[in-house]
């Protein structure tokens, strides 16, 4: 147990690292305010040359203290930790790291994947930095309104925000590309891509479809309880999980042993168990 929070604990130190990167290299140096609190620390430290890593502990303490008022102390140790490390890591890191590009485009796309791959590291370990996402949760509790929508009405306004105090509308732009790789490199961080297909299959002979799965591809197969809802008739739905590799060979095989069968296929983005990827 104690290794386990331990090495939650080193991960989150990782991701918040990785994200302060993304800051100091690539965004606030280009003047990327990509919305959330570093967006406004960003502002404010062009307008007032006030440490960003401080702005941003400084807007988080509130929010950070209503969350504990409203969700208790269990939520607040790694929210505090997150909040605290991300800060000083941003400040700390800023006088040392280089600037490798003045592009805004190529900023506003390295900023967001680093930003990304830190933030869906610190999320998977069940950590977080604060900002928006924590306010996005506090109004959530107060208003019922979306978290979501919470979350991009705060951050559209910070971009808007951005392109007005500096003038241009180029770079809330970028902003908005970095918003929008930050959000799926953090999906991809925690579910993985997609490297696995998931398939129900509706056949009228399900018991040779299914052994032919389990024998000639060595997969698992499940069936599972249906009903067309047309024809009122009962029947089983074969379920299996395979690899890219082995799609084409899934409808090949299924096709030789049914011409008609019914086969959805969809993406599965993590598989854990035998024959995929093992829980650590």
């Amino acid at each position: 147990m104690k290794l386990r929070v331990f090495r939650e604990y080193f991960f989150i130190l990782i991701g918040v690292t990785i994200t302060a990167v993304g800051l100091d290299m690539f965004l606030v140096p280009n003047k990327i305010a990509a919305g959330g609190v570093s967006g406004i620390a960003t502002i404010v430290y062009y307008k007032a040359r006030f440490p960003v890593g401080l702005t941003m502990f400084i807007i988080n303490v509130p929010l950070f203290l209503a969350g504990v008022r409203k969700m208790g102390m269990g939520f607040g140790v790694r929210s505090l930790f997150g909040t605290a490390t991300i800060s000083l890591a941003v400040d700390l890191l800023a006088p040392v790291l280089p600037i490798p590009t003045r592009d805004p485009l190529l900023a506003s796309i390295y900023g967001g994947i680093f930003a990304g791959i830190g933030i869906g590291i610190v999320f998977r370990n069940r950590g977080t930095t604060g900002g928006t996402d924590l306010a996005a949760a506090i109004i959530n509790n107060y208003m019922k309104m979306s978290v979501g929508v919470v979350l991009f009405m705060i951050d559209a306004s910070v971009i808007i925000a951005a392109g007005i105090t500096f003038r241009s509308a180029e770079l809330a732009l970028y902003a908005l590309l970095t918003v929008f790789l930050t959000s799926r490199v953090i999906d991809i961080v925690q579910e993985g891509f997609g490297y696995a297909k998931a398939a129900l299959i509706i056949s009228d002979n399900p018991e040779a479809v299914s052994e032919a799965i389990l024998n000639r591809m060595d997969r698992g197969v499940t069936t599972l309880k249906g009903k067309g809802m047309y024809t009122g008739t009962n029947r089983d739905v074969v379920f299996s999980v395979v690899t890219r590799a082995e799609i084409s060979i899934l409808k090949e095989l299924v096709h030789s042993i049914d011409e008609k069968a019914f086969v959805i296929l969809t993406d599965v983005h993590e598989v854990l168990g035998e024959g995929f990827k093992r829980r650590v």
